[in-house]
């Protein structure tokens, strides 16, 4: 599909013409200051009418409305029904979702995290993850998985996918933009929570040059979990510069580069749904 907006990405993955993904930037929209200009995000202290003229924007552009969730660094799945939310309805708790209903527009917002969209070779379902550290790493006891692992779990349930994957080599996954792993400086428990669930962790930080602080390759991190599942079709996100949220203030937010330089910082939107409705 053609971007809605050229400054827009669309994620060049193998999945069936049926699935639809855009992933936005900064640009488009009518936001100023530090949320300049398409921000996404209700709770961030933008102006709500900007905000809501945004979210007009990108309704607009994709010919249907995102499904928002109300994300907490968690590992909960939504199950989106078919059936829109009620007006005015608070968001639902959850760092994941995942549908089979055609137009269903699968939606996360992220300014540092990595978005993760999934669906598989027949296009029966789509999903869209965030992963943050915390999300991925999972917890809070040592061992317990996090939100990739609960949405391939998801992806396999018979209640939630009319004809589920038969093999994890079925699974197709996209990494959008995120900070990269020159930027993403974390401290010692970060490091911890990884390597508590997989040793293989350990490639995935580097000395950052004072005691205690790493340097965390969240790309690298969210294959490692995928490859443990059984995924080896992964596309997007390989931990290169022109990826990372921080290091390209033209096209992307970041909440690590401007929620202390600036006072805050926006939200963008990685969205995935089933073209049909």
């Amino acid at each position: 599909m053609p971007a809605p907006d050229s400054a827009w990405i669309v994620p060049q993955w193998p999945a069936p013409a049926r699935v639809r993904a855009v992933f936005t930037t900064r640009h488009g929209g009518v936001s100023q200051g530090c949320w300049h200009s398409l921000n996404l995000g209700t709770h961030v202290g933008d102006d709500p009418a900007h905000v809501a003229a945004n979210r007009d924007r990108l309704a607009a552009a994709l010919g249907r409305e995102p499904r928002y969730l109300n994300q907490v660094h968690g590992r909960e799945v939504l199950r989106l029904p078919a059936e829109p939310p009620r007006p005015g309805a608070a968001p639902p708790v959850a760092d994941a979702c995942l549908t089979r209903a055609p137009g269903v527009v699968a939606t996360i917002l992220v300014a540092d995290c990595l978005p993760v969209l999934l669906t598989d070779r027949a296009g029966s379902f789509v999903a869209a993850a965030h992963a943050g550290w915390r999300g991925l790493a999972g917890g809070p006891a040592p061992g317990v998985p996090g939100v990739l692992e609960a949405v391939f779990s998801a992806c396999f349930d018979a209640q939630t996918t009319e004809n589920p994957p038969r093999a994890a080599s079925e699974i197709i996954a996209w990494l959008g933009p995120c900070i990269g792993p020159s930027a993403f400086e974390v401290g010692d428990e970060v490091r911890a929570a990884f390597l508590a669930f997989d040793e293989r962790a350990r490639q995935a930080f580097v000395p950052a040059g004072r005691g205690g602080k790493w340097l965390a390759d969240l790309p690298l991190l969210a294959r490692q979990r995928l490859a443990r599942l059984g995924v080896s079709q992964v596309h997007g996100n390989d931990g290169t510069p022109l990826w990372c949220t921080v290091g390209d203030a033209s096209r992307f937010f970041s909440h690590r580069r401007d929620a202390v330089r600036l006072g805050s910082s926006g939200r963008m939107a990685a969205c995935v749904w089933l073209a049909g409705a």
